[in-house]
């Protein structure tokens, strides 16, 4: 019900995954205790976050404009290239003139390749699906939706499953702010899915997570991976919005586990942010967010 909590509920996970996202389960036990990291003094976002905000603002540009929001969104992944030491652009937007989102964290090897040389590849990693969720308020028509995320995906990643999970997350949000439960809204984003070539790998891993319950951080890794690919995010990302009882608990299930922790807490905050709204993420993590005003501030504008 609320494009400011999917924003910065993604932020919120994000943040708390971040610190982890390299480690095993072990160490990630070891350094932060039984039940791996639960809190942060501060919460800095990484690259997942930088390339929402980037997504939101082409989206922005487009409708001020009216032109097509793939080319738009194109252009604002080309300013978030150069906020990455990538070459200068064209100035447009004002995120580009922020020094904040300047910082170099972590980003994707195919992202930062694919952009800088316009490469194809045949690369699933999440970094499509981890930044397609503002692509739900482009339009209230789910396929318009669908295609729309696939398409901003596609630029940088172009295996199906590296697209089509962009897809399911931009439509399954699309259908949380239009009131609708969370199974249901999978079941839109499904039914979507199915229509394109090559979503198996994708619709095989969704139906899974449907019929799972509780998993430990090590049966996540072996029933759904450690999420570095879209469909595995995806999936991960979900099972801990449909699984656990209130918004913390959801996060720390979708960043203590032996894989792409940030991306998958990113998504997680995404799902349940957009359906419950800024009021179930915690004061004591929004007070501690990197960018909030950035954020608050782009989403006013939409």
């Amino acid at each position: 019900m609320s494009l400011l909590g999917c924003v910065l509920g993604g932020a919120v996970g994000d943040g708390l995954g971040a610190p982890v996202e390299f480690s095993s389960i072990d160490v990630i036990r070891r350094q932060h205790g039984p039940e791996g990291v639960v809190d942060l003094p501060s919460l800095e976002i990484t690259d997942d976050t930088q390339m929402v905000l980037f997504t939101l603002e082409g989206l922005l540009l487009a409708r001020q404009h009216g032109v097509d929001p793939l080319l738009t969104v194109r252009a604002a992944y080309g300013r978030w290239l150069h906020t990455q030491g990538g070459p200068e652009v064209a100035p447009d937007g004002w995120l580009v003139a922020d020094r904040r989102l300047h910082s170099r964290r972590a980003p994707g090897h195919t992202c930062i390749t694919a952009l800088k040389h316009n490469e194809k590849n045949d690369s699933k990693g999440c970094g499509g699906v981890m930044r397609a969720a503002p692509v739900a308020v482009w339009s209230q028509d789910v396929r318009e939706v669908f295609e729309l995320a696939v398409g901003t995906a596609r630029m940088t990643h172009h295996h199906p499953s590296g697209y089509l999970s962009a897809g399911a997350l931009a439509v399954i949000v699309q259908a949380l702010l239009a009131d609708a439960d969370l199974p249901s809204a999978v079941a839109v984003a499904r039914a979507e899915l199915v229509r394109w070539e090559g979503h198996e790998e994708q619709t095989s891993l969704l139906d899974k997570v449907m019929g799972l319950g509780p998993l430990t951080p090590e049966e996540i890794e072996s029933e759904l991976g450690g999420g570095w690919v879209g469909e595995e995010a995806l999936a991960i990302g979900l099972h801990a919005a449909l699984v656990a009882p209130d918004f913390p608990s959801a996060i720390r299930l979708a960043v203590n586990h032996s894989g792409d922790s940030d991306s998958t807490g990113s998504i997680c905050g995404n799902i349940l942010g957009a359906r419950d709204g800024i009021a179930v993420v915690p004061d004591s993590w929004l007070s501690v967010l990197e960018l909030r005003d950035v954020m608050e501030r782009l989403v006013l504008s939409w």
